[in-house]
C-alpha cells in the first residue's frame, strides 16, 4: 500500500487514531493504530514520523504543523513548530524569561498576529518534567473553565518538549501577595474574588469536569492572574484523574510543596479531593494575612501560619491575622468568615474537612451556619521540634526547586 493509500484508509475509518509507513526505506506499506498508542517509542537520535488524527476545528493558524483530521477522542491539541516558538521568544532569550520551576523555564512570547503566549520549556535534564509534560498534555487540553489556565498547544521536536499557554500579564499570585510594595494593591474585594475564583475552579475539577481531577500541587505560585486580576489555576503536571466513583488513592512517590500538603498525603501517600481542600485552606490563610505558611510567628510558641491562626482563633483574636495593609473595616464579618472556612479546610482528619461545593456555599452566603473547626493538621509548636529542625523566617524548602517533595522507599 502506498503512503497516500494508507492515509486515505485511516481517514475513512472512524476508529483509526494514527498511521505511519511500514517500510521506511521504500515509503511503502501501512501501519495503523486504533485506540491508545501503546506501542510507540521516542528515540533520542530520531525515529519514524507518525501521523496523528486531530479535530480540524483545532487548527487555528499556520503555525500548526499538522493536517486536520476528524476525530472524537484523538489528540486535539495544536502542535507548534520549534522555529515559530524560537522566533516568538527571541530564541528563548533571558530577557523574555518570566519564571522557572521544577519543570523548566517559562518565557513570554509574541506570535505574528501579536498574540501573547507563555512558553513553558521542559528542562532537558528533568526526567520528572517529562512525566509532567505527558500528564499535562493529556489532561489540561480537555479542561475548559474560566478559572483554569488555558493550554493553547505544544511542541515536540527532537528532544524539545514545550507547552504553550495563554499569557497572564500579572504573573502569579505570590508576586503580589508577598511583596510589601505590591500587596496593598490587593484590596479586600480583589482578595475575596481571588478566593472565590480558585474555589470555583476546584469545584469544576472535583465535580463538574468529565473526570474527577485532583491537582495535588495547589499553591500561590500556581495561581496566575490575568489583566483583570481573575485567578486561574495552573500547572497540572502532578494532577491525577479519577474515573467513576473512585476518589482516593495511594502513592509511593509523594509530590507537592511543603506547607501545602495535607497530613495524610505527606505522611501516608494517601490523596483525595480533601487533599486539595487542605491546600485551599492554606491558600485562604495566606491571602488573608499576606504571610507565608512556612514562617515563624510568635517564635517562642508557634512555627507556622496554621498554628498561629489556630491560636488567634481560640483566643478570639482572629482579626489580628488580617493583613494590616488592607482595609477590612467595612466587611469584617466576611473576613472572619473566610478565616473560619479556612480553618475548616485545614483540619487534621480528611473526613472533617468540607468538600469544595460546600466551601463555595459557605463563602457565598453568610446565612449558612458554620461548624466549629478542630485543630489543624501540622499544628506545630516550636518547642516540640527536634534541635536539628530549621527555624527562622527564611527557611529553605525541603525541596530545592520548591515544587516537589519525594519520599524514598527502599526496594
Amino acid at each position: 500500500m502506498s503512503f497516500d493509500a494508507c492515509e486515505e484508509a485511516c481517514v475513512k475509518d472512524c476508529s483509526c487514531t494514527a498511521y505511519a509507513t511500514a517500510n521506511i526505506s521504500s515509503g511503502m506499506g501501512c501501519l495503523m493504530w486504533f485506540g491508545d498508542l501503546l506501542d510507540t517509542r521516542t528515540y533520542a537520535d530520531g525515529g519514524q514520523i507518525i501521523y496523528l488524527r486531530v479535530a480540524a476545528s483545532e487548527i487555528r493558524n499556520q503555525n500548526v504543523n499538522y493536517s486536520g483530521r476528524s476525530s472524537s477522542e484523538g489528540m486535539n491539541l495544536p502542535l507548534f513548530d520549534l522555529d515559530t516558538l524560537e522566533m516568538a521568544t527571541d530564541n528563548f532569550s533571558n530577557v523574555n524569561k518570566i519564571g522557572e520551576g521544577g519543570f523548566g523555564p517559562v518565557y513570554k512570547g509574541n506570535l505574528k498576529e501579536d498574540k501573547e503566549i507563555a512558553v513553558k520549556r521542559l528542562s532537558r535534564n528533568s526526567t520528572q518534567g517529562l512525566d509532567e509534560f505527558k500528564n499535562e498534555v493529556v489532561l489540561i487540553a480537555k479542561l475548559q473553565h474560566r478559572n483554569l489556565v488555558r493550554l493553547l498547544g505544544c511542541c515536540v521536536e527532537g528532544d524539545e518538549r514545550i507547552l504553550i499557554y495563554e499569557y497572564m500579564p500579572n504573573k502569579s499570585l505570590d508576586t503580589f501577595l508577598f511583596d510589601v510594595t505590591r500587596s496593598p494593591s490587593l484590596v479586600w474585594r480583589t482578595r475575596h474574588d481571588i478566593i472565590m475564583g480558585i474555589a470555583r475552579g476546584l469545584v469544576y475539577l472535583h465535580q463538574d469536569s468529565r473526570f474527577r481531577i485532583i491537582h495535588r500541587d495547589l499553591k500561590v505560585s500556581n495561581i496566575l492572574l490575568d489583566k483583570e486580576m481573575n485567578p486561574k489555576i495552573s500547572d497540572f503536571g502532578m494532577a491525577r484523574i479519577f474515573r467513576g466513583d473512585h476518589g482516593e488513592a495511594n502513592t509511593r512517590r509523594v509530590v507537592g510543596t511543603y506547607g501545602y500538603m495535607s497530613p495524610e498525603y505527606a505522611m501516608d501517600g494517601t490523596f483525595s479531593v480533601k487533599s486539595d481542600v487542605f491546600s485551599f485552606g492554606v491558600l485562604i490563610l495566606e491571602i488573608m494575612s499576606g504571610k507565608k505558611n512556612r514562617g515563624v510567628y510568635q517564635s517562642e510558641i508557634h512555627l507556622n501560619l496554621l498554628a498561629h491562626a489556630w491560636h488567634l482563633w481560640k483566643e478570639g483574636n482572629a482579626l489580628e491575622l488580617l493583613d494590616t495593609s488592607v482595609d477590612y473595616s467595612w466587611s469584617i464579618s466576611k473576613a472572619i468568615r473566610c478565616i473560619h472556612v479556612s480553618l475548616l479546610c485545614v483540619q487534621k482528619r480528611a473526613e472533617d474537612r468540607p468538600t469544595m461545593p460546600c466551601v463555595v456555599m459557605m463563602l457565598s452566603s453568610e446565612t449558612v451556619a458554620l461548624p466549629q473547626p478542630r485543630q489543624p493538621g501540622f499544628y506545630t509548636k516550636a518547642n516540640d521540634l527536634p534541635s536539628y529542625w530549621p527555624t527562622g523566617q527564611n527557611q529553605e524548602s525541603c525541596s530545592k526547586n520548591e515544587v516537589t517533595l519525594t519520599i524514598i522507599h527502599a526496594r
